[in-house]
């Protein structure tokens, strides 16, 4: 889930990672972008057409079906629990939400959902965020692998 995403690059690499992944991508509208943009479609390669899109006109719209969806948690540099710390496998269905890239997630989110923020690790003080695309892919990546691990034991 990506809430008012404005980099078009981000959200195709994003669908991407998701189309490899086997998860859906929902979009909350306002955009930065058409989804008609060439560059969009370039990002996502020639996958983009096998991408599970879901395209929702707002935050609360979205909310409304959220429980239906799966459990959500939230990425946030300002989250002080970590990645690794969450439970992202014991949910039949995991909703990973991440905010816009300028200036992430709206704070009303934080203060709702302040128990299901998550943070990536990052260990140098240069660093203030990761790209989105990135985040979005080592999240998805970390959910595939708790569940994994879960169905076929410990490495």
């Amino acid at each position: 889930m990506l809430v008012h995403p404005e980099i078009h690059w981000n959200t195709g690499n994003a669908g991407r990672s998701c189309l490899a992944a086997g998860a859906t991508l929902h979009l909350i509208e306002p955009l930065g972008f058409s989804l008609d943009e060439r560059q969009l479609k370039r990002a996502g390669l020639d996958y983009w057409e096998h991408v599970d899109l879901r395209v929702w006109e707002s935050w609360e719209a979205f909310e409304v079906e959220l429980p239906a969806l799966g459990e959500p948690w939230f990425f946030s540099t300002k989250a002080t629990r970590l990645l690794w710390d969450a439970p992202l496998a014991e949910c039949p269905n995991v909703v990973l939400v991440f905010g816009r890239e300028t200036s992430g997630l709206p704070s009303v989110l934080h203060a709702r959902y302040h128990d299901r923020m998550l943070a990536m690790p990052i260990l140098s003080e240069h660093v203030r965020s990761l790209n989105l695309s990135t985040s979005v892919g080592i999240a998805l990546y970390e959910v595939l692998r708790q569940c994994m691990t879960g169905r076929f034991g410990a490495e």
